[in-house]
């Protein structure tokens, strides 16, 4: 192989890029404009070092918050374009309103609009780099990848909807029982012509995602290895789609599950879960309180608005498949299921305009809180279903039952990554993402779920 290698980026890479970038940008541009136009309210030294950390704190929330680091985003103009003058606005309002931890403001006014002025402009000219150069072609991942004939679109599919920069060049089928050629613009490629490709730098990766273990025949299994010795990437395919998707691959996993047991060492370690519960408690405390105030002009609303009962509870199924009831502001129409049990839709008819209101700010789960604070429910875990639709749902989806291993949550892993479960394939997607929060929590990922749900809640994307 040559030893000359094409350049991409991993998505954990393109991501540290941005941050480290976006900061770099911001900071120094904001010492050089302060040096050069010698404005005191820019200028960073030994006595004064503190100011750009938090600066840099303040711009890294933002940026999170107003999805600056969302790829399939940060690669399309008019998206970042709204996100970086939504994350420039709130990093210097908020650095403006706290001079206990940032410098006094400044007596010429006229340097606070340039400070903005700085962050928003470094900040767009980095993104439009990074749009014109690191999102393009040049720098994609190519990928072959090992894996039977009927599974090779799907596999294709799911990758390149995970990451924007992957390019599939083509695939090896390891169903030898069936005859096939080229299908839907994906390439069937024999072992020779992967090799040359690899030699010629044209792949930088094979991935594994045959569950046919016959397929993998000596010949193929003796090539993987010499690639892997020779230091060439050979990954499996449920690896690289957890990573990618942050979710957990159910229909690839089948009898291997247990590899997934058990789960995060966080559901068993009893620091993790007495900071859990301590937190779910502070947190609750804190909601309700907020829904006090916010209780006159909610309770207005639905007098306008809904013109009937306030609250309602629905039976919903809890950790261990303990039953409990949900407390909710009502926002559907009286007797809307008088045609039966419905799983709730986009754009569904039986909900009101002012519940449309309560559920695009999220306002509708603030009674949830009293669960919270009764232990019924956690802040962030899977959400909880009715009982008849976790009867359905079981029967047709494997490991759905495994979500009721943890306490259900106001907020999770799937409520802010997918939408609304009106089909099979949807439900399927969320319970992935459950099983990722299940295996994977932790802190760090509880803090990115919190984070990711103010982003619901500023730009009304609550369902």
């Amino acid at each position: 192989m040559s030893s000359k290698n094409h350049i991409h980026f991993e998505i954990s890479e393109r991501k540290v890029l941005l941050r480290i970038i976006d900061i770099a940008v911001v900071i120094g541009t904001l010492y050089l404009v302060g040096s050069v136009f010698d404005l005191s309210y820019f200028k960073i030294n030994d006595q004064r070092w503190l100011w750009s950390i938090v600066l840099a704190v303040y711009l890294f929330f933002f940026a999170n918050v107003f999805e600056l680091y969302d790829l399939q985003k940060a690669s399309r103009i008019m998206i970042s374009l709204r996100s970086v003058i939504y994350t420039a606005s709130m990093t210097a309002l908020i650095y403006l309103l706290t001079p206990f931890l940032t410098p006094e403001l400044p007596e010429n006014r006229l340097q606070i609009l340039y400070f903005f002025l700085a962050i928003l402009v470094s900040l767009l000219a980095w993104r439009a780099v990074y749009i014109k150069f690191f999102a393009s072609s040049r720098f994609n991942k190519r990928i072959v990848i090992v894996a039977d004939a009927a599974d090779a679109l799907s596999v294709v599919a799911n990758l390149e909807e995970a990451d924007p920069n992957v390019e599939i060049e083509g695939y090896i089928n390891t169903d030898q029982t069936k005859f096939v050629v080229d299908q839907d613009g994906l390439t069937l490629l024999t072992r020779s012509d992967a090799q040359k490709m690899i030699s010629n730098n044209q792949v930088s990766e094979l991935i594994i995602a045959s569950e046919n273990v016959d397929g993998i025949t000596p010949e193929l299994y003796a090539w993987l290895m010499d690639l892997l010795e020779r230091g060439f990437s050979v990954r499996e395919y449920t690896q690289v789609y957890e990573e990618m998707t942050e979710r957990v691959p159910v229909s690839y996993v089948g009898r291997d599950f247990y590899r997934y047991f058990p789960f995060a060492r966080s559901n068993h370690n009893q620091l993790y879960r007495v900071y859990h519960r301590a937190f779910d408690i502070v947190v609750a405390i804190l909601g309700l309180a907020i829904g006090l105030v916010l209780f006159p002009l909610i309770l207005l609303g639905n007098l306008i608005g809904n013109r009937g009962s306030l609250l309602y509870t629905q039976e919903r199924v809890g950790r261990n498949r303990k039953l409990f009831q949900i407390i909710k502001y009502r926002t559907m129409v009286k007797d809307a299921e008088s045609d039966g049990a419905q799983f709730t839709k986009k754009r569904d008819v039986r909900i009101t305009p002012f519940g449309k209101f309560l559920r695009k700010t999220r306002l509708d789960e603030f009674p949830q809180f009293w669960n919270i604070l009764m232990g019924d429910m956690s802040v962030i875990g899977p959400r909880p279903e009715r009982p008849i639709f976790v009867e359905v749902l079981t029967k047709k989806i494997p490991f759905y039952e495994t979500r009721h291993i943890v306490k259900p949550g106001l907020t999770g892993w799937a409520q802010v990554k997918a939408d609304y479960g009106e089909s099979d394939e949807q439900h399927l997607k969320k319970l992935q993402y459950d099983l990722y929060y299940i295996k994977k929590r932790s802190i760090f990922l509880d803090i990115r779920i919190l984070v990711k749900t103010l982003s619901t809640v500023v730009f009304f994307k609550g369902q």
